[in-house]
């Protein structure tokens, strides 16, 4: 009786349950959209970060350069013999820099890791090579920066030099020095080896090299070939591809090898932290920082702060005024299928009043009327599903551009070796990316949406129950009257 009851009412009421189902189905069709938006700029963020600063740390911990030392530094200086013009005769120099932050004691990694709660803590060395090669004529020439044309300190890139008995090409590239026998963590695990090997536990102080794709296309290297750098040939063994964002470095090589180019040895740039508990993470940053006085300690979420341009403002936007704007109009959707449902069983007071009269209890007729409710909730909920899938694909079609304008991280220079989970080659500040916005839906959107499709169709039926049991026998016979 009650499904028959039930199906008859709402095929003869279909026009006033559209309206109902209607109001619904935009709200929770907004709810969708500002859910699956919100998503994508969730993943929008986290391949910003992913593609400057990498993967394969909770944290990191470095030591900002003294500015009165950086006001004092000096670009890199060659020196050269000169050659008779026309000897054709090339020379060639290499600078090695250390490139960051200021360097820390390698017994600080150790002071890391044995902090309450974290897992494990490796220590890596940024270097940045400057090569300089050509021929220098009419006598003794010495260049000091990179000059006219050149690569200015610390910047990556090639270039050349001309003028003053001089003809020379200048190439940068960098280089980290990772401890090998710590594989799982550190910039290098962002990274997938696609052909040879990786380094083995052994190669502490081997003369062996992991190349990154990119440079190894750039370069023309594969495994087996050879690389010097400041006269010492390193054989590639293995080629880097990232599985995720940018490379962290061009070359890497055994700690102890970037500690002896580097002249810096026992020292490391960057310590890779690995907590216990992600939920620890702050917890713990504090305690590095109270530990071991003048260190950076830098998360994801700080570098998140860093990220501003129009997605940071989408980002605010929808998680403020779009999850706001949605939850009134969900409100308002369901206070107008209460009342709407509400003035419905008004207009059949005849009927109801006549049932009652006819033995119908309260509770049966209340029953009644939040059934044919919660099923035109349903049917609400369908169509706001079926907007709402609408709505986000449109926004994954269209996947309109936002610009992320990255500044420094706050614990100094923002160049290589600065960034989190990152290590050589990171030129964070001032660099603006671009990045697609897509609307993903997901199974826990889907699930909220029919949560709110039944909760929607409950409130209803709640106002129309609620009139409906107000409703006596005499009613019927004063509108019959």
């Amino acid at each position: 009786m009650f499904f028959t009851y039930l199906r008859r009412e709402l095929r003869r009421r279909r026009k006033a349950a559209l309206v109902v189902a209607s109001g619904l189905a935009l709200g929770i069709a907004l709810v969708i959209v500002v859910n699956s938006v919100s998503s994508g700029m969730g993943q929008a963020q986290d391949k910003i970060l992913q593609s400057l600063y990498g993967l394969g740390t909770d944290m990191t911990v470095t030591k900002a350069a003294d500015p009165a030392e950086e006001g004092q530094a000096q670009g890199p200086r060659f020196r050269f013999d000169a050659r008779d013009s026309g000897s054709g005769e090339e020379q060639s120099s290499d600078r090695v820099m250390v490139q960051g932050f200021e360097t820390l004691a390698s017994s600080t990694v150790a002071k890391v890791g044995s902090q309450d709660g974290v897992s494990n803590a490796v220590g890596g060395l940024s270097l940045q090579v400057l090569k300089v090669s050509g021929e220098f004529t009419r006598g003794r020439i010495q260049q000091g920066g990179g000059g006219d044309g050149g690569v200015p300190s610390g910047q990556p890139g090639e270039g050349r030099i001309q003028g003053g008995g001089a003809d020379f090409g200048v190439n940068s590239y960098s280089v980290f020095g990772t401890d090998v026998t710590e594989r799982g963590l550190g910039p290098l695990t962002s990274s997938k080896i696609t052909s040879g090997r990786a380094f083995g536990a052994a190669e502490t102080d081997a003369k062996v090299a992991v190349a990154d794709a990119s440079y190894a296309k750039e370069k023309k290297l594969a495994v087996d070939d050879t690389v010097t750098i400041k006269g010492v040939t390193y054989e590639v063994i293995g080629i880097a591809t990232p599985e995720s964002g940018d490379a962290a470095a061009d070359l890497y090589i055994p700690l102890k090898q970037a500690q002896t180019l580097g002249d810096a040895a026992d020292k490391v740039t960057t310590i890779y932290v690995e907590a216990t508990d992600s939920q620890r993470i702050d917890a713990v940053k504090s305690q590095i920082q109270k530990n071991i006085p003048g260190t950076t300690v830098t998360t994801s979420a700080d570098l998140a702060d860093t990220v501003s341009g129009s997605l940071s403002t989408a980002s605010d936007l929808t998680g403020s005024v779009g999850k706001w704007l949605s939850l009134v109009v969900l409100v308002a959707a369901f206070l107008v299928a209460g009342l709407l449902t509400s003035s419905a069983v008004s207009r059949r007071v005849r009927e109801f009043g006549t049932l009652k009269a006819l033995g119908w209890r309260s509770g049966r007729v209340t029953r009644q009327v939040v059934g044919e409710a919660v099923v035109t909730g349903l049917v609400g909920g369908a169509l706001g599903i079926a907007l709402g899938l609408a709505g986000a694909y449109v926004v994954t079609a269209i996947s309109p551009t936002l610009q992320a304008e990255l500044g420094g991280t706050g614990g100094g220079p923002a160049g290589p070796g600065g960034g989190f989970g990152g290590g050589p080659a990171r030129q964070a500040a001032a660099r603006t990316l671009d990045v697609a916005l897509t609307a993903p839906v997901g199974v826990a959107t889907i699930a909220l949406a029919v949560g709110l499709a039944v909760t929607g169709g409950l409130v209803a039926g709640a106002f129309g129950g609620w009139r409906a049991s107000r409703l006596r026998p005499a009613d019927a016979l004063r509108r019959v009257e």
